[in-house]
C-alpha cells in the first residue's frame, strides 16, 4: 500500500510538471493577419531537456528528461461574419526518456507514441480585415500602424498514448479547453503582442492505479516583441508566466500549485516562394522547489498555398 501511494503521488507530480510545460507554449505572431482562403502546412521538430524537481518526501532525486517531438500542423484561413478567422489542426509524435533515483537506486523509463491532438479556432475581433490575393498584398504593403484584437479557443483531445497502469504517459486521457484573448500593435517594423489564456481540465477517472484526478484552472500570459525586416523575415523575443493547476486526487485537494517563467527567441526565414522556415529556443524555469527547468530547441518548415 505504501508503494502504491508513493507511486500515485509520483505520477501526480509528473502530471503537474506536464501542465506547467504546456502553459509555457510560447508562440509569437499567433494573431497575425492571414489572407482569406490561405492554407499553411508545417512540419516541425523539437528537442527538450529538463531537470525535474520533486517534493523531497518522495525520495526521488536527480530526475532528468530528454524528449523528441515531431509535429504536423495545418492552418486554414477564412471569413466569419465579416471577420478574419482561422482553424489550426495539430498532431505530434513523441519519444522520451526519464532518468532518476528512488531511495538512491537508479531508475529509468522510456515512452514513444502519439501525443494529444489540438484544434484551435481563432478570429480577429478588431483590425486585420478579411482580404484575398492582391487586395491582401496591397493592404499589407500600405499598413504602417495597426492594432489587432483577437479571441481563440484551443481544445486538446485525449488522443495521445495513455496507459492507466503507467506513471508517465504522453497522452493526458482528458480534454483541455483553453480560451485565449490577444492584442497586437504594430508601428513600422516593430510589433508588440500580448496573449492571456486559461487552461480548464476535465476529470481523469482513469488516473494511475484507478484514482480520479481533478485539476484547477491554470492561468498563463505571454508577451512578444517582434521585428520584421521584410515579409517573411522576422525575429522575436518572448516572455511567459504560468500559475495555478492545483490538483485534487479522489476528492482530496493537494497543495501542489505551481508557477513558472519562460523566455524564448525566434527567427523566421523566407526560403522560396510559398516556403518559410522558423527556428526557436525556449527556456523555462520553475519558481518553487517543485517544478522543472527546461531547454527546448525547435525547427519548423512551412508551405503555403
Amino acid at each position: 500500500m505504501r508503494l502504491r501511494l508513493g507511486s500515485t503521488v509520483f505520477g501526480l507530480v509528473f502530471l503537474g510538471l506536464s501542465l506547467t510545460s504546456q502553459a509555457n507554449d510560447i508562440e509569437p505572431r499567433r494573431w497575425g493577419h492571414l489572407p482569406i482562403g490561405g492554407n499553411f502546412l508545417t512540419a516541425g521538430y523539437a528537442y527538450t531537456e529538463a531537470n525535474i524537481y520533486l517534493d523531497p518526501v518522495l525520495r526521488i532525486e536527480d530526475v532528468k528528461m530528454k524528449l523528441d517531438t515531431w509535429l504536423g500542423k495545418y492552418i486554414h484561413s477564412f471569413s466569419v461574419f465579416g471577420k478574419s478567422a482561422r482553424i489550426d489542426l495539430t498532431q505530434g509524435y513523441q519519444e522520451g526518456r526519464w532518468d532518476g533515483t528512488i531511495d538512491g537506486a537508479p531508475r529509468s523509463v522510456q515512452r514513444k507514441g502519439p501525443s494529444d491532438s489540438y484544434i484551435r479556432f481563432a478570429t480577429n475581433l478588431y483590425g486585420a480585415p478579411p482580404l484575398k490575393g492582391k487586395d491582401f498584398a496591397a493592404y499589407r504593403r500600405g499598413v504602417k500602424r495597426e492594432t489587432i484584437v483577437g479571441a481563440g479557443l484551443v481544445v486538446q483531445l485525449p488522443t495521445g498514448d495513455y496507459m492507466e497502469d503507467k506513471l508517465i504517459n504522453l497522452g493526458s486521457n482528458r480534454f483541455t479547453i483553453r480560451p485565449q484573448l490577444g492584442v497586437t500593435h504594430t508601428v513600422g517594423k516593430w510589433t508588440g503582442e500580448l496573449t492571456g489564456e486559461v487552461y480548464f481540465y476535465t476529470d481523469n477517472a482513469e488516473f494511475f492505479n484507478g484514482n480520479k484526478l481533478e485539476q484547477a484552472p491554470l492561468y498563463t500570459g505571454q508577451t512578444h516583441l517582434i521585428y520584421t525586416l521584410r515579409p517573411g523575415l522576422w525575429m522575436s523575443g518572448s516572455l511567459g508566466y504560468s500559475e495555478g493547476g492545483a490538483s485534487t486526487l479522489n476528492g482530496k485537494t493537494k497543495d501542489d500549485k505551481r508557477n513558472a517563467t519562460a523566455w524564448a527567441l525566434s527567427l523566421g526565414l523566407p526560403l522560396a516562394p510559398h516556403w518559410n522556415a522558423k527556428a526557436s529556443y525556449l527556456n523555462s524555469r520553475a519558481q518553487h522547489q517543485i517544478g522543472q527547468d527546461t531547454d527546448t530547441l525547435a525547427l519548423g518548415l512551412s508551405y503555403s498555398w
